[in-house]
């Protein structure tokens, strides 16, 4: 069922499934709340999923003009959208992929008891690697020779290939997040007070930065376990299955 939500100051959309254990499903830039549709399909109707559309993506709303996001004002919509959909009362646990990974991250450091676990598939949290910021200065260039050369919709295809139309017109909310990448100043020290399961996962095809910043990231979360995997269905299981 999809419901109009209001978020931290806009409305978001967002599709509710399943009965049980709340799950959160926290999408990627350059995507939407369909990202998830595998996983919800793959766990039932057992599993209370809550997939929705982040400020700007899909159909959900945004402030005029839209130019930037930060980490925290994302996992503010979060935390907004989970009380009002009776599910933050600490037995949510919450998946979140690339940029979705850092707002999860963010809600579980600034509000330890929202979450009872959580599952962060390649975390950008590009200031653990020594190799990102080559990466993202080619992907600037990239998206820079995009721009000029095809427009806004064009740069999110050049990021993310295969976008649908319904993304690729996201443009503005693409370059919002890809601005608010580096918007999260957490230091280790936070993440080692981080008490409940996380499962930090990357898969074969995942960048090698991406994969430094995994590997330094679950070593500094307290009860953080490294998967490689192509799906994080198997560790969502688990820790569904310990709520």
């Amino acid at each position: 069922m999809t419901e109009r939500v209001e978020g931290a100051g806009v409305e978001l959309s967002a599709t509710a499934r399943g009965t049980g254990a709340p799950l959160l499903l926290v999408h990627d830039l350059a995507a939407d709340a369909r990202a998830w549709t595998g996983l919800t399909d793959a766990l039932g109707e057992g599993v209370r999923t809550i997939a929705y559309d982040r400020r700007g993506y899909g159909d959900s709303g945004a402030p005029e003009p839209y130019e930037r996001t930060t980490v925290q004002e994302q996992s503010e919509d979060a935390r907004a959208l989970l009380s009002a959909l009776g599910a933050a009362r600490g037995d949510a646990v919450a998946v979140g992929e690339g940029f979705g990974a850092l707002v999860v991250l963010d809600l579980l450091v600034r509000l330890p008891a929202l979450l009872h676990g959580a599952v962060l598939v390649a975390p950008p949290l590009n200031q653990f690697s020594p190799t990102a910021a080559a990466v993202l200065s080619d992907q600037r260039g990239l998206l820079e020779a995009a721009l000029r050369d095809g427009g806004p919709a064009a740069a999110v295809a050049a990021w993310r290939p295969g976008a649908d139309e319904r993304v690729r017109a996201a443009h503005r909310a693409f370059f919002a997040d890809f601005g608010g990448l580096a918007s999260w100043p957490v230091t280790r020290r936070e993440l080692r007070a981080v008490t409940v399961p996380v499962a930090v996962v990357t898969a074969t095809a995942t960048a090698p930065h991406l994969v430094e910043s995994a590997d330094v990231l679950a070593e500094l979360l307290p009860a953080g376990r490294r998967i490689e995997a192509e799906s994080p269905l198997g560790a969502l299981r688990d820790l569904l299955g310990a709520s």
